[in-house]
């Protein structure tokens, strides 16, 4: 439990019957901002943007089925539809009726879809290093998607999951994969990603079978049609150093009606932890304008 001054509460709501978890930063009588994590990732993930934002928004960061607290569904393969319907009960939970989003590469993809699905709802859409879906990308046929995925549920199946002694080896494992990372970063992601085991033990939060992709995906012309119906001013924010294709060259802006793209140098994948402050500056310049209702009531 996080018992610092400043620590967010900690809230919980039901989706198809699971009960899933969310980071509530409090200011209620601010614009709500929704903060959606990636793939194998947990709300706590955006501890340092949410900091700076809760003076001027009542953020709210929910952990996806399967990732930090929220609860594991039981054999399920956690498709997009999924995602984009627990975030819609959270919503209805919160009783917002339009709210500004950011997502983070998976997050993004739901953030992407849920505003193409509701864009009545949300008022401002940032993506970041989350437009996983582009024209170019080669799509496998269906018996191999399918193949692939029966031999992912075997193999996570028959796999020893990872345990460590303390949170501080579950930090080291943590920056083994991402260099950029300070330890004082890697030691607040890995306290909030793992959980102590009966035996004193740590293991990750996530449901393994989380990496085990379900053949049944929406297409390309899908994720078209969905971006193309979004309504809302949107940003694209891109690491330069991304395993991604940069969304100005993959043939992905002429899809929107109002999106602009900002372009992160330095930055990798998880650019809102390589580079903090110029991905919250890119933010905060953004979102100004949802912002200013509740800087005027205030004044």
């Amino acid at each position: 439990m996080d018992t610092a001054p400043d620590a967010p509460q900690a809230r919980y709501y039901r989706s198809q019957g699971l009960r899933l978890h969310y980071t509530d930063w409090g200011n209620p009588s601010a614009p709500p901002l929704i903060l959606v994590h990636g793939g194998l990732d947990q709300s706590r993930s955006w501890d340092h943007l949410a900091r700076a934002l809760r003076g001027r928004f009542h953020v709210i960061a929910p952990d996806l089925r399967g990732h930090g607290d929220s609860e594991w569904a039981t054999g399920s393969s956690y498709s997009l539809a999924d995602h984009v319907y627990d975030l819609r009960c959270l919503v209805k939970s919160e009783g917002l009726e339009k709210f500004a989003l950011v997502g983070h590469s998976m997050g993004g993809m739901v953030s992407l879809a849920y505003a193409g699905a509701f864009p009545e709802q949300v008022s401002r859409l940032v993506v970041l290093d989350g437009v996983t879906n582009f024209p170019a990308r080669k799509v496998k046929p269906i018996d191999v998607r399918i193949a692939e995925w029966v031999s992912d549920l075997d193999k996570t199946a028959q796999r020893k999951a990872h345990r460590y002694a303390s949170v501080a080896d579950g930090a080291d494992r943590i920056q083994a994969r991402n260099a950029r990372l300070t330890r004082e970063q890697a030691m607040h992601l890995a306290t909030h990603a793992l959980k102590q085991d009966a035996d004193g033990r740590y293991s990750w939060k996530f449901d393994p079978y989380l990496r085990a992709r379900a053949p049944y995906r929406l297409s390309l012309e899908d994720y078209v049609a969905l971006w193309s119906r979004i309504a809302c001013p949107t940003l694209l924010v891109s690491g330069s150093e991304s395993f991604l294709p940069d969304p100005a060259t993959a043939g992905v802006l002429g899809h929107f009606r109002q999106a602009e793209l900002v372009r992160i140098e330095g930055a990798a994948h998880w650019l809102q932890h390589d580079k903090p402050e110029e991905v919250l500056k890119a933010l905060e310049g953004f979102l100004a304008a949802e912002a200013e209702p509740a800087l005027s009531a205030e004044g």
